[in-house]
């Protein structure tokens, strides 16, 4: 399964090069890429702008018959707004929120991610 991805400060890209899958970054020039294959997004917490980004994306072609799960990084000290965008997209598109992890995640986070995706097939 292919992970779609932006990250804006870097810390996304880094725990998305610790798993053991192919992935696609996404930019703000240009989210407007079909996809055609099953993937999950792996999104940073960011304000509305990320979020418009990943929508831009998942509303593209066919893109949305393939989205199957989200996963979302963040700052604990956040609270309730911990991976929000995360959330957010899980709730919107009505597919699992299959982990959170804390800045660019460590190996635990990459294991259980990793068993997430392979849980959903």
């Amino acid at each position: 399964m292919k992970v779609v991805y932006i990250s804006l400060t870097g810390q996304t890209r880094k725990f998305v090069r610790k798993l053991s899958m192919d992935s696609l970054e996404l930019t703000p020039t240009n989210p407007y890429v079909a996809l055609g294959e099953p993937f999950i997004i792996v999104t940073p917490t960011y304000d509305k702008e990320a979020t418009d980004l990943l929508n831009d994306f998942i509303e593209t072609a066919d893109n949305k018959k393939y989205f199957k799960g989200v996963a979302g990084g963040g700052n604990l000290n956040f609270g309730q707004l911990f991976a929000f965008t995360a959330k957010d997209l899980a709730r919107d598109y009505q597919v699992p929120l299959l982990h959170t992890f804390e800045f660019q995640g460590n190996e635990e986070d990459v294991a259980q991610l990793e068993k997430a995706v392979k849980d959903i097939g």
